[in-house]
């Protein structure tokens, strides 16, 4: 046991060693400095890039509307003025939570007093024949892109396999710069894992009337080759097989088909989870002085009807890296906030607050066809979320209705006269009379 700890005493240790430079990570070496937190702090990312904003990568930086400077989290100095040691170019293959380290890829072992897990997930990978092909592409980094946007003049068949945001955001994208796209959708309509039918069908209807291609209902069978030697020999791809619907001509395909959370080293050290890791109100996971944050964080959310589940969002990265810094600097606090989300699609700013999931009902606020309107969702009578179409105060107004959990009469939902604080107080004053 001496000799153990004489060797572990020898390598790099820090009070809080951040696995994963993303949002959710280094929000969270943030939120500790600001948290007064003195000690010690190693953030650990597999991109030698700068901690950089993710959501752009199949918008703003995409489209080149911004330079990769002004996605970056925080400027390249801040890190070193506030004693943040970036370790970049570095995946973490292992963890031992007995001994507090971490051990890279690179066979480097690293002590720590604290350990937040903060890697969120890397794109779900197609299963089919095919998909090893040059320009078989996934959004997940900014080399995805510029690999992407190094070549898009030569491209003009592209095939998007996912109807989710970020098939729909690069699709978007794409149809501006005058590609001819294709989107392939297994499901009977888009957005459909997050968003209700009318939400799905107005958007399908928004890229169609751009000219971009969604079909719906379409199984991929194979990805197909030309038979001609592409950049390193292989292989180059020149179309889509799907089941029963022909080939669809492609020059690139572009997946964005969900992720799957990367937690391998932390469940194989003992941590509980199936989807995700197991965290408790202040992210803690089942392993003693581990804890996990963001995309990878399985917690148990009361605005999901009290259901354990991920929330891969910008604004859920923010809050548990707040939670998980208040928890390490001493203080008492605890992670239940109200979910949102946002996409921008063409001209049209899709603001999304609370989880429309298991919803028995839904108002349209608004006419769809002027493309400023709400989906209001339902349980039991009372507001659980909503959809907002270039309706940003019908969004910031929705926050109280959900939170409250406030049951308002169909009538004042759905008539945009009336300001949802307006129908919110005037359902408070009923409730307390």
């Amino acid at each position: 046991m001496e000799s153990d700890q004489r060797m572990i005493s020898k390598i790099p240790f820090y009070d809080v060693v951040i696995v994963g430079a993303g949002h959710a990570g280094a929000q969270t070496a943030v939120a500790l400095r600001q948290q007064a937190f003195a000690g010690s702090i190693a953030l650990m990312g597999d991109e030698c890039e700068l901690p950089y904003e993710r959501p752009p990568l199949s918008k703003d930086y995409f489209s080149g509307e911004k330079s990769f400077e002004r996605i970056l989290i925080r400027p390249e100095a801040y890190w070193g003025e506030r004693a943040i040691n970036l370790m970049l170019g570095r995946r973490v293959v292992s963890v031992c939570p007995e001994a507090h380290t971490v051990t890279t890829k690179r066979g480097e072992t690293i002590g720590y007093g604290k350990l937040v897990w903060a890697t969120g997930g890397s794109p779900r990978q197609l299963a089919c024949g095919g998909r090893d092909l040059p320009n078989v592409c996934y959004v997940k980094t900014r080399a995805d892109v510029d690999g992407m946007r190094s070549q898009l003049s030569e491209l003009h068949n592209i095939v998007i396999i996912g109807g989710g945001y970020i098939g729909l955001e690069a699709a978007a994208v794409l149809s501006k710069l005058g590609k001819k796209v294709v989107v392939l959708e297994a499901l009977d309509r888009v957005l459909a894992r997050v968003a209700g039918p009318t939400l799905s069908r107005f958007f399908e209807a928004e890229h169609r009337a751009h000219g971009v291609d969604i079909r719906l209902g379409i199984k991929v069978k194979a990805l197909v080759g030309s038979g001609q030697p592409y950049g390193d020999g292989r292989d180059k791809i020149c179309g889509v097989e799907t089941e029963g619907s022909g080939t669809v001509p492609a020059d690139i395909v572009i997946v964005g088909i969900g992720i799957v959370p990367a937690v391998e080293p932390l469940l194989a050290a003992g941590a509980e989870g199936a989807n995700g890791v197991d965290v408790d109100e202040n992210c803690c996971t089942t392993l003693a002085d581990v804890y996990a944050v963001g995309d990878c964080a399985a917690h148990i959310n009361s605005f999901a009807g009290g259901q354990r589940i991920r929330l891969e969002s910008v604004q859920n990265a923010n809050d548990q890296a707040t939670t998980v810094a208040k928890v390490i600097a001493g203080k008492t606090t605890s992670h239940n906030n109200v979910p949102w989300f946002w996409s921008n699609q063409y001209d049209l700013r899709l603001q999304t607050v609370g989880l429309s999931s298991g919803h028995d009902d839904t108002i349209i606020r608004g006419e769809p066809s002027t493309r400023s309107f709400s989906i209001i969702y339902l349980r039991e009578g009372k507001v659980i979320a909503l959809d907002c179409v270039n309706a940003t105060k019908d969004y910031v107004q929705g926050f109280a209705l959900i939170r409250e959990q406030l049951s308002i009469p169909s009538a004042q939902l759905a008539n945009p006269a009336i300001d949802l604080k307006d129908a919110a107080r005037s359902s408070s004053l009923r409730v307390s009379a």
